[in-house]
């Protein structure tokens, strides 16, 4: 079997990097070629074109930034649906809203291939340590063929289900992820105009109920200001726009997620859109 990559950032890059490590045959391709030496250099073949991937390769794999960048990928000019063959499989690992998922997955099974919505719960470590959470639904056959390779890139993997239910979790839990965020900033700021000693903030909590990776990775970081992006801001702001937008299909109020976008929004406008999430945590010293 020969299997494609197209998405070479934080994420695709770490992800297609362990399918190489664990001995799958593997072709790569991402806007910036630049991004594809380090996995050229490891074994991977390059592709021309998404089109060029989906037409040579078994099972090709998608992980971009967002619904524009996805049906680009898929549907543009050169696109997936331009090379697929009938019976192979696509599975976009990018996190995209529920209708765009359907559209993509619309047009793959119109062209007689299957696609599979696969988006992941993690950062750049578990991607790269290949611990990611794996959420998907669609085409249960093709679910089932690459569960395998799942298995290189996470540690657990869900079917949820028809095609969107991948995309709805994925949108909850960063809807949860950005709202915690923002209140863990605000947290860290009141403790120090409080005059306490953020580290000690930093014990409490991880020594209670919320006890937690997120703060406990990246407490220190935020208030020694460092953002190297793990997870770019500019995606977490998409995501919680996302999440709004389908709290409103679903005519669902989302109070507090609509403050952290907000907030997430403002830091945009401060330029911060490239370091990672926690650079929220500079809003509030503004």
């Amino acid at each position: 079997m020969r299997y494609g990559f197209l998405g070479l950032g934080i994420m695709g890059g770490a992800m297609a990097h362990n399918l190489l490590q664990a001995g799958h045959s593997l072709m790569v391709w991402n806007r910036n070629l630049d991004k594809c030496a380090p996995l050229l250099e490891a074994g991977a073949l390059p592709g021309d074109s998404p089109a060029h991937v989906a037409a040579t390769c078994d099972v090709t794999f998608a992980m971009v930034s967002d619904p524009v960048a996805a049906e680009a990928v898929c549907l543009g000019p050169a696109g997936v649906l331009e090379g697929i063959r009938p019976g192979c499989g696509y599975v976009d690992m990018s996190t995209i809203d529920p209708a765009t998922s359907r559209d993509l997955a619309d047009a793959v099974t119109s062209s007689g291939a299957r696609h599979l919505e696969a988006p992941v719960s993690g950062t750049k470590k578990p991607a790269e340590d290949g611990t990611l959470i794996i959420l998907t639904a669609g085409d249960r056959s093709l679910y089932d063929e690459v569960g395998p390779l799942l298995d290189v890139m996470g540690k657990k993997r869900l079917f949820l289900g028809e095609t969107g239910q991948a995309a709805c979790m994925k949108l909850t839990v960063n809807m949860i992820m950005g709202g915690m965020m923002t209140a863990f900033s605000e947290g860290l700021h009141l403790a120090r105009r409080s005059g306490l000693d953020t580290t000690d903030l930093l014990d409490v909590l991880a020594s209670g109920a919320l006890a937690n990776p997120m703060f406990a990775g990246k407490g220190p970081l935020m208030e020694a200001g460092r953002f190297d992006p793990a997870f770019p801001l500019k995606h977490m702001e998409k995501d919680l726009r996302l999440a709004l937008a389908l709290g409103a299909t679903l005519v669902q109020s989302l109070e507090t997620a609509e403050t952290a976008q907000s907030l997430f929004a403002q830091a945009l406008e401060m330029g911060l859109g490239d370091c990672d999430m926690g650079a929220v945590h500079k809003v509030m010293e503004s």
